[in-house]
């Protein structure tokens, strides 16, 4: 059983980033590219974000680790780690879009075992535990559960973008893509979420990194959902990765990504 005060925790957590993102949202005054070629932004928001995330967790939880994107690692050998994404979606952040999110993800023993996803503006959490998972926001409070979809002509799946698959990696999703019902693109965190309450049956993605993904596993699969590489695998070290509403569609997507031909 999760220990209801990391739950609880989770919770002060989102408060403490919400606060730190939302004066800067719809009013930013610069954005900073880190990347050296392409654009890979970042804001004030995000890197106040994860400070005040590190801040909490290194005063009630000191001996535990944390994984953060703009912040670095500390104390990876902890058996409890916190693997952070301040704002997941910096692109739809800086468009004013609200299709991105907190990511607070926890490994215990190297496994996602708790996670959430906080959006302040709409004023919506998503979490796991790997085993239930629960939606706190203007409509109440509910549990999660992911929906049937046993084929996956009927299904609705989400990517980032086509644009982001390369070589036969892109060969392989575009087998994928034109197989099912309805395919949507971008939103970022959201799409897992939505996948997570029911509304969306499939996410394929690549190149993630482990903080894109490590607080959304213990969601989607609280849910009822699996979440994995595209080999089946963990996909707790991001890459390429499968989330999927219902096992018997997971199969199938993954039997065509790795089709070949």
């Amino acid at each position: 059983m999760t220990d209801p005060a990391l739950i609880a925790f989770l919770d002060r957590l989102a408060d403490s980033a919400g606060k730190a993102i939302m004066p800067h949202f719809r009013a930013l005054d610069s954005v900073e590219n880190k990347a050296a070629t392409g654009f890979d932004p970042v804001t004030v928001a995000d890197r106040a974000s994860e400070q005040a995330l590190r801040a909490l967790i290194n005063e009630h939880y000191p001996a535990h680790g944390i994984m953060g994107e703009e912040f670095g690692d500390e104390n990876l050998d902890a058996d409890n780690v916190w693997v952070l994404d301040p704002i997941d979606g910096t692109r739809a952040f800086i468009s004013g879009l609200p299709v991105w999110g907190t990511l607070i993800g926890l490994t215990t023993g190297g496994k996602p075992s708790l996670g959430m996803m906080a959006q302040p503006f709409t004023r919506e959490r998503f979490a796991g535990d790997g085993k239930t998972a629960w939606y706190k926001g203007p409509e109440g409070e509910r549990a999660l559960k992911t929906r049937g979809c046993e084929k996956l002509s009927d299904a609705v799946m989400f990517t980032t973008t086509p644009a982001l698959f390369k070589g036969s990696d892109r060969e392989a999703y575009d087998r994928v893509e034109s197989q099912v019902r309805l395919v949507r693109y971008g939103c970022d965190c959201y799409a897992y979420c939505m996948v997570a309450a029911g509304f969306v049956d499939a996410v394929v993605e690549v190149g993630l990194h482990p903080y894109d993904i490590v607080a959304l596993i213990p969601v989607i699969e609280g849910a009822g959902g699996r979440v994995t590489s595209w080999d089946g695998g963990s996909a707790a070290s991001g890459g390429r990765v499968v989330a999927s509403g219902d096992a018997r569609l997971h199969d199938q997507i993954l039997e065509t990504l790795n089709r070949g031909g």
